[in-house]
């Protein structure tokens, strides 16, 4: 299992640091210490992990094909992980009302948590770190003691974050789905998305293969469903390692015929609600945040440890670039990471949204059009058909199989007494909807603002509800709101919008009327 020790660092002169603890022996923790330890062996570089060597929460952990050349290039234990012991695909399969929908060029890989950890473990001791394990750090100022540079690798529940709260900043921001994390032995094929309305509600899974024998399986619901299937009676207070096992035979039954009978593997297996975090500063005086204890990214976009791991390229980075200036390599590394994992974190939002959403998705679309409407809840229908030609091809077709053979952006519709030859809408007919039958919504800039909006949709019958202003997602939450909740057609405002963003609006069922003129 173990890889050569690589320098891709400038080890020509000391960083001017001596003594490095990382607080957390996580993925991104133990990367930090092998990388700067290989870069510098006169640093004396110590981990401290709570828990035990061979303690391991979770089961696995995926990384896109596109997210891993910056971490291969700073060594290859990720990689060497991966061939040895990871599964690869190249598809990802949405399961609805009994069908599979295949959507390709999504090439990812997975590894169970606890081989990568091993890895790593391997690697730090290789190049000279110490781990100190079952060894519980204090967030107290000046904890531990004697170091010049604490990384707090605490994960998502940092104290050291909380600790140093009055300068980071850290917000919170608790999503309202549940979710709960099991493993299974149905061996999946690739990344999977199942979907099951029970008679509590709709239960969704994320499954995927870590090793030749395992699979993640993630389940999320709605709260209503998870309160009416009785699943809101576990303790989460208790401490980590008991399982919620009536959740675990629950959902084993239900989802029964697509795990061919298998059973739901528990390690530390409890509902909760995911909480995205930020924070406005990461380092204050000698300590830093990495990871998960600096920000947090929806677990659909497999992002979490890829974060993780390249903070700690850009920390170790930035301490040999000004290795006289522990502040000033410290706001280094903020700036070179803060944007990208800003850019993350947005584009693993309206996924999250997504999944708060699904059961109204499930109820409307048939298999095809949910599966469009899931791929694109990110990009749109030209880079997918860039992925999957045969896919994109498909879904048009249903559209025109619907709609007599008219292409998306030239198929008519009628409106009360107006009727337009095509879905796109000029400024001239803008103008013409401003009148009796029309109500225009204007899109909050915050989801939060949402229903006080949704509240005046029910008040008037309408011919079509026009919506402008707002972001991307909340104005497609609030046109989904109509057309979905309502049924009423909707007419999606955006200036700037070009034929690729018009046609995944109207294929996805986002929107059935679509502008980029300005009202």
């Amino acid at each position: 299992m173990r890889a050569q020790p690589v320098r891709i660092l400038d080890v020509e002169a000391q960083i001017m640091v001596s003594r490095i603890a990382c607080v957390g022996g996580g993925p991104g923790g133990l990367f930090f210490a092998a990388l700067i330890k290989q870069a510098d062996p006169s640093v004396e570089v110590t981990v401290f992990e709570r828990n035990r060597a061979e303690d391991t929460f979770g089961f696995g952990v995926v990384f896109s094909d596109a997210t891993l050349a910056a971490i291969h290039a700073a060594d290859p234990v990720l990689r060497t992980a991966l061939a040895e012991h990871g599964r690869h695909w190249d598809d990802i399969e949405v399961r609805l009302k009994g069908q599979r929908i295949r959507v390709g060029g999504n090439g990812m890989a997975a590894i169970t948590r606890k081989t990568l950890l091993q890895l790593l473990h391997e690697r730090a001791e290789e190049v000279g770190v110490e781990l100190r394990f079952s060894h519980e750090v204090p967030a107290d100022p000046g904890q531990p003691a004697g170091y010049d540079l604490i990384v707090a690798a605490d994960g998502a529940n940092s104290r050291f974050r909380d600790r140093l709260a009055d300068v980071l900043v850290p917000e919170v921001e608790v999503a309202t789905a549940k979710f709960i994390w099991f493993g299974t032995d149905y061996l999946f094929d690739g990344l999977t998305f199942v979907h099951e309305h029970g008679p509590h509600g709709t239960f969704a899974v994320h499954g995927y293969p870590i090793s030749d024998s395992v699979s993640t399986f993630i389940v999320e619901t709605d709260e209503q469903s998870w309160r009416r299937a009785g699943l809101d009676e576990f303790d989460t207070a208790q401490p980590p390692g008991a399982s919620d096992e009536k959740t675990k035979a629950y959902l084993e039954k239900l989802f029964a015929e697509q795990i061919d009978g298998h059973e739901l593997l528990v390690n530390n297996s409890r509902w909760g609600n995911f909480r995205t975090r930020r924070a406005r500063r990461w380092h204050s005086g000698n300590v830093v945040l990495l990871g998960d204890s600096a920000h947090t990214a929806h677990f659909s976009v497999g992002s979490g440890t890829k974060m993780a791991m390249e903070d700690a390229i850009a920390l170790a980075d930035s301490l040999l670039a000004h290795r006289d200036d522990l502040t000033g390599a410290l706001e280094a590394y903020e700036a070179a990471r803060r944007p990208s994992v800003e850019k993350i974190q947005n584009s693993a939002r309206p996924s999250l949204s997504w999944w708060e959403h699904f059961g109204r998705y499930h109820d409307a679309f048939g298999p095809t059009q949910f599966a469009f409407h899931f791929i694109s809840r990110s990009i749109g229908k030209e880079r997918i058909a860039r992925r999957d030609p045969d896919f994109v091809e498909q879904v048009v077709r249903d559209w025109q199989s619907v709609h007599g053979g008219h292409a998306p952006l030239d198929t008519p519709i009628r409106l009360g007494e107006r009727e337009f030859t095509g879905r796109r809408l000029t400024e001239a007919d803008l103008t013409a909807l401003h009148g009796e039958g029309c109500r225009w919504l204007t899109a909050p800039e915050s989801e939060d603002q949402l229903p006080q909006i949704y509240d005046r949709l029910g008040q008037a019958a309408v011919e079509v509800v026009a919506v402008q202003g707002g972001t991307p997602l909340t104005r497609s939450l609030l046109a989904e709101q109509a057309r979905l909740v309502h049924g009423v057609p909707v007419l999606i405002v955006e200036p700037g919008m070009d034929d690729d963003r018009a046609e995944t609006l109207l294929l996805s069922g986002r929107a059935d009327l679509v502008s980029g003129e300005r009202a």
